[in-house]
This record gives C-alpha cells, structure tokens and sequence, in this order.
C-alpha cells in the first residue's frame, strides 16, 4: 500500500458525522473521479507441513480482478473483486474456483431525495468454531467454506420545512456453500450448516434537529425479516420509538429514547428416521421437515429505551455511548472516532444486536459506505477482513468466525488503530465477539439453545515503499476461539505472512512471499505450515 493511499485510508476512516466529512471534501473530490484498473496475476505456491516433512503440496494459480472507484456527482461506488482458478498437482485434490470480493455503491436516481444502494462480499470463512482455524488459506483446508452476500434497495431522504424525513428498504441474499469441517473431538457433533437466507429490511423516521426548539427530536419505526432454507428458520423484528437529543454545550448533548420492540425466531423440525433422529443430506446440513409445525426458538416483545451522550468536540472526533434496556436484558453500546492528524486515526466501536447470518452480513455491507479501501493476504489472494469505509471501518471477523444457521444475539467489541510516518504505515487492530445461539427445545438441534461461543482477534500490518519501484508489506495475526459446547476444545491460531513486490517493466509488477501458520486445538497435535509464492501480476 503507498503512503498516499494509507492516508486516504485514514481519511476514509474517521468515525464522523456525513455532514462534516461533505464539508470538509475540496470542490473537486465531488466532481468526476472514475478509477477503473484491472489485473491479471499468474502465482506458483507451494506449502509444506512443518510437523511432517514429507506432506508438501504446490499449485499453480491464475487471477482475475479489478479495482474499482467511482466518484461523481450522480454515482459512487467502490469494487475490489477476484477470481482465482487453483490447479493442484497432487492426487486427491480437485482444481478449485475461489472468488473473493467487496463491493458497495450508491445512484442517486432523484437528486438529494432518492437513491438507490448496493453492496457485497465474497469470501471464504470458518464453518465450525471448534475446527481448524486456517488463516493463510492456501492448499487444501478444511473447515473453510466459499460465502457470498448481496443487497439492494432504495432509500429516501429530503426536507419538509424543518422536518427531516428519511426511509429505506433493502432486500438481501446470502448463500453458504457447503465443505467438510475435518476433525472433531469424540463425541462431537457436527454444526448445523447455514444454507441460505433471503433478509428484508426497512425503516423510516421524521423529526427536527436542534434550533427552532432547544432539543432535537425524532419519531422512527422499522421491520426486519429473514427467511432461511436451513429448517426454514424465520427471523421477524419490528419496533417504534423516538428519540430526543438535548444539546448542553456546543460540542455535547444528551441523548436518550424510549419505544416497543418485538422479535419473534421460529424454525421447523428436521425429517425423523425410524429410530427418531435427525436426518442429515449428504452435505451435512439437516433435513427439514417441512410439514412440521413452527417452533419457537426466541419470542421478545416489551418496552426498549437507551441514554447516552454524544460528544463532537471538532471535526477529528466523534464518541458516543449508551446504556439501556432491551432484548430483555441491560444493552451497552458505543463508537469514538479519533484522528489527531492525517497520519493517525483511532476507531473503537461496542455492538449489541439480534440478527440472523444473513441479515447481520447485510447489516454490515450497508455501514461501510461507498468509498473504502481493503487489503489482501499476499498469499491467498483473499481480503484481509477488514474494510475502511467513509463514515465507518469494518472487521468483518464477528459474523465470520462460524456458519451456524441459529440465529444469535451478537455483542462485542473492536478497534482498529492506523498510523503512518514518511514511507511507513503501520495498521493495529483487535476484537472480541460473544454470541449466544437460539433454537427450540423440540426442534431438531435443542443443544443449540443458549450456546454462546467467543472469538477474541488480533492483527499488526506494516508496510513501506522502498523505493520507486519496489515495495514491502508483513501481517501477524493471533484468533482464539471458544465454542461454548461442552467437552469441546478451545482453538487458538497464530500466524504471519510478508510479501515484496518489484515492478519489472510498466504494468507488470513481480511478487514474492512467505509465510506461517499454526494453530491449535486443545487435546489434539499443534499445526503448522510454512507457504511460499513467486507471481507475476500485470495491471492494464
């Protein structure tokens, strides 16, 4: 990564208002900017299990990709997509596709009143928390499976007199491919796999900003629905509320609100053998019994509220916290957006929310916005996990570490700290995620039912440009995972990666790099796997 795009990427990052990052855009980054630059990439890996000396496996991969951003007055939009073909050279192992991507855009169909939105990812993530846990995913691995999410919809936002009126819906699908998890510990059951999920959202609100009156208000309701093909699971969430924002001083209010929320989770049972258990297909996903009546697995409705404070003492810092009651339960949550300078920018946000796989995949694409900047692994070719994003930086690791099709109550924490100085930059970021499964007690899997597994995760990139045609970039990166289930084991994976990249002639840039990883399943033998690639990548 150059110096001038870490810094945008700080730019980018900032946890602030939309208000005050239109402000502070020169005239012209609103006007024309299309940046369209596709590639081609040919690579030979080879990787070698350090535990056993003979196991050593190479293949050749070929790529496809493009980097995308366009900036207009009319459109924005951002794309970073892959397609890589892998061709193995040891029986056993089939050649594989592996796409990998991120993309979000915006259209304004009607100028500063309607618009149309949409975003996606591909990628590759863990099926079982209790698994493997690859990082470097070269070669053949298990427990990994191919994982795609798209969204689409309208959203509308104008002015009526003083009143500000907003609406949006969006519609969303997701699909998760099915692949063998690998070794478990004895008496172990496999995770039921999530298949695939249509989700709905929308939501709409109206109210005044501080001015006219001494405090700011605002009256909004949404609904959320998602339908998944996995025991035809249902997720349905509505609620109504208004808010108040009550400034104290220029740079800090009070805020708080009060409304009704209502989830209800349904599933069906799984078709019964003779014996009356479950039957599994032959992906390992359970059959679903769709003749069955609907089970409850969640069933939450009653008065929410939360109060906080929202503190924007300049344009470099935004934080702000609540505290309330919903989901049954106390509810915390929280972000501050910190850049002291154009080489430095802090973000560190808390979370709490009830979601299905799909939906919270979709949630997330629509927080990122339409202009980010992502990395890749230098040896897999696949995105790094986390994305910088206009007016929000994203770690996508919360609703990747498994593909359960329980909905769950997710709540966590992360940050992400980015720091450049001369040739520099260096990127920190670190997390931990709980989330706690529901299923029905007569269901199909009543096991499921008030699970919660953990992920805590670490990762330290650093890079320079070492002269003008040449360059350096290393990763370290720690994920320790804690399934909850009992007698299963905690997995801990340790891992880095560096690459150099050397243009050779104009458009065509050679590549080389190496890394390791390991992790480690408690009661089973440690892994570990050394990787090495030298690639040609041409840039049209």
């Amino acid at each position: 990564m150059t110096t001038a795009k870490f810094k945008k990427l700080l730019k980018s990052a900032a946890l602030i208002s939309p208000l005050v990052m239109i402000a502070v855009q020169p005239a012209q980054a609103r006007d024309r900017n299309v940046d369209i630059a596709p590639y081609l990439e040919v690579q030979q890996v080879l990787v070698a299990d350090l535990k056993d000396g003979t196991d050593v496996l190479t293949y050749t991969s070929v790529a496809a990709g493009i980097d995308a951003s366009v900036q207009t007055r009319q459109a924005e939009a951002s794309v970073n997509l892959r397609y890589e073909r892998r061709f193995f050279y040891s029986d056993g192992l089939g050649d594989e596709d592996v796409i990998s991507g991120l993309a979000r855009g915006s259209v304004q169909v009607v100028p500063n009143l309607l618009s149309l939105e949409a975003g996606g990812i591909a990628t590759r993530g863990r099926i079982d928390v209790r698994g493997e846990s690859p990082s470097n995913i070269v070669g053949a691995t298990d427990n990994v499976t191919q994982i795609y999410s798209v969204y689409a919809g309208p959203s509308l936002s104008t002015n009526v007199g003083a009143l500000d009126v907003n609406a949006n819906y969006r519609v969303g699908y997701t699909k998760v491919e099915a692949d063998d998890v690998g070794v478990l510990p004895p008496g172990q059951d496999p995770v039921d796999i999530f298949d695939d999920s249509v989700s709905h959202s929308a939501s709409a609100s109206v109210g005044m900003q501080p001015g006219d009156l001494p405090f700011g208000w605002s009256v909004s309701g949404g609904w959320e629905r998602e339908d998944s093909n996995q025991l035809d699971q249902r997720f349905e969430g509505k609620y109504a509320r208004a808010d108040v924002t009550v400034p104290v001083t220029p740079t800090l209010a009070v805020v708080g609100g009060i409304g009704y929320e209502d989830i209800e989770i349904s599933e069906r049972d799984a078709v019964r053998d003779v014996n009356g258990d479950p039957v599994v297909d032959a992906n390992g996903r359970l059959v679903t019994d769709g003749n069955s009546p609907r089970l409850l697995s969640y069933d939450q409705d009653g008065i929410i509220w939360d109060a906080g404070v929202l503190w924007r003492p300049s344009r470099r810092t935004s934080f702000e916290a609540r505290v309330g009651q919903r989901y049954g339960s106390e509810t915390y949550y929280g972000s501050l957006g910190y850049q002291p300078n154009e080489n430095t920018s802090l973000n560190i946000s808390a979370y709490d929310t009830v979601s299905g796989f799909g939906n919270l995949l979709n949630d997330n694409l629509g927080l990122l916005g339409t202009d980010f900047t992502s990395s890749r692994n230098p040896l897999s070719g696949e995105l790094n996990g986390c994305a910088f994003g206009q007016t929000n930086s994203l770690c996508f690791n919360d609703v990747l570490q498994s593909a359960s099709s329980s909905a769950f109550r997710a709540r966590g924490v992360n940050g992400q700290l980015a720091y450049s100085h001369g040739n520099w930059n260096t990127a920190l970021a670190v997390g931990y995620s709980r989330r706690r499964f529901f299923a029905s007690q007569l269901g199909a899997i009543p096991a499921t039912d008030g699970l919660v597994d953990e992920n805590y995760y670490a990762n330290f990139s650093i890079g320079t440009n070492i002269d003008a045609v040449s360059s350096f970039d290393a990763n370290v990166y720690a994920n320790l995972l804690d399934s909850g289930v009992p007698g299963a084991p905690n997995v801990l994976g340790l891992g880095a990666n560096a690459g150099y990249y050397r243009q050779i002639l104009p458009g065509l840039q050679g590549t080389a790099a190496v890394g390791l990883d390991s992790f480690k399943q408690d009661g089973f033998d440690s892994e570990l796997t050394a990787s090495a690639l030298l690639g040609l990548r041409y840039d049209f």
